[in-house]
């Protein structure tokens, strides 16, 4: 028994490595000729730097066809060759020929759960960063115009960005109080700099902007001292450095990499990983939609890798039937990955209408292709 599972592991292996390997370059190509436009002129090693940033991101997406090709391709060739005929004939059941396909299939799971949780989010931290800061060299240019939340309860608004200095002009800041939404600080600077997790303002003038003080300034209109008075309650508190070359500095929630990735696209990187969503679930200062979001992405972040598992189930009874060939066993196991991965997005807009339970949704292509899996086999 030991040499029959080293030697339907041997068989299935191959193509997993080639399946994983063909479907990453495929996709990797797609990336550079969706950006090639904007490349030119870049070395080679920054954009192999830059793809290989992507690769943790790939790899959780391109694993579950990789697994199916690698079962359809291993077994169907067994049974094309009547090897298994030969060992069922034996008295080797079939459940103790595939028990190597869940080992490897399970393996691949942790590895994708590992990727998609933890090296994943921070790899596409990198990949933007690299992308719009060295590649492109656009910096933040594409946050001007914009009011992007930094974390930390600050948000930034740039009135222009000079991407050979980084610097940042016509900078607005905005701090509002946690325990009084109507009281803010506003700064104003002519120019700063965002690096790492610090904002470095220049020519800046800090005002802390009581607005409910400023809803009384109606009824004292005709009092000069109480009118006076109240303006001092409407503006507690007023910094104007008299050094036109002051700096203030200021921390982040964000970093500059991190803002990158969240804001500069249209669609902001994939950039949470296992503590930022499982702090947002126990945090109860977070918003009910935000903790929402979190606990989609969480499930969804683990519904995927566990789908190797599944499409190795799914796809062991059509390797028996159809995998006569090499090309047959390619074409079913594209078949069989785009048919999971629609009704994968399908259950994804589910959970958008179940609120109350999104996992539903999210695990649906799992529990639809286990069952239909496990119903097929019996048939086989």
């Amino acid at each position: 028994m030991t040499r029959l599972t080293r030697y339907v592991t041997r068989e299935l292996l191959p193509p997993l490595v080639a399946g994983t390997l063909l479907f990453t370059a495929i996709l990797s190509f797609g990336y550079f000729f969706i950006s090639s436009q904007w490349l030119r002129g870049v070395p080679v090693s920054l954009i192999g730097q830059w793809i290989g940033y992507q690769v943790p991101d790939t790899l959780v997406k391109v694993l579950p066809m990789a697994v199916v090709l690698m079962t359809v391709v291993a077994f169907g060739r067994l049974a094309t060759e009547r090897e298994l005929v030969a060992v069922q004939s034996g008295g080797v059941r079939l459940g103790q020929v595939a028990r190597p396909v869940a080992v490897v299939a399970a393996l691949v799971t942790a590895l994708a759960v590992w990727l998609s949780l933890w090296v994943a989010p921070r790899a596409n931290v990198e990949t933007r960063g690299l992308y719009w800061d060295v590649l492109t060299g656009a910096g933040l240019s594409q946050l001007v115009g914009k009011t992007v939340d930094l974390g930390g309860n600050l948000t930034l608004s740039l009135g222009g960005y000079h991407a050979p200095s980084r610097e940042l002009r016509s900078v607005r800041v905005e701090r509002w109080a946690a325990d009084n939404p109507r009281r803010a600080t506003v700064i104003f600077a002519d120019r700063g700099t965002f690096e790492n997790n610090q904002l470095t303002l220049r020519g800046y003038q800090v005002y802390t902007v009581d607005y409910a003080a400023a809803a009384q300034l109606a009824g004292v209109r005709d009092n000069p001292a109480a009118f006076l008075s109240a303006v001092q309650e409407v503006f507690p508190n007023v910094v104007i450095p008299e050094d036109s070359s002051s700096t203030l500095n200021l921390d982040t929630g964000l970093s500059r990499k991190q803002t990158l990735a969240q804001y500069a696209d249209a669609i902001g990187a994939d950039s949470e990983g296992w503590p930022e969503l499982v702090g947002k679930l126990n945090d109860p200062a977070v918003e009910a939609s935000e903790r929402q979001d979190a606990r989609v992405n969480l499930n969804r972040k683990l519904a995927l890798p566990f789908g190797n598992l599944v499409l190795a189930l799914a796809a062991l009874p059509f390797a028996l039937r159809y995998g006569r060939t090499l090309g047959v066993s390619l074409g079913i196991a594209l078949m069989i990955a785009v048919a999971y991965y629609l009704v994968f997005f399908v259950g994804l807009t589910l959970s958008g209408a179940l609120p109350g339970l999104p996992e539903v949704g999210v695990w649906l292509a799992n529990v639809v292709f286990a069952g239909a899996g496990l119903w097929l086999l019996r048939r086989a």
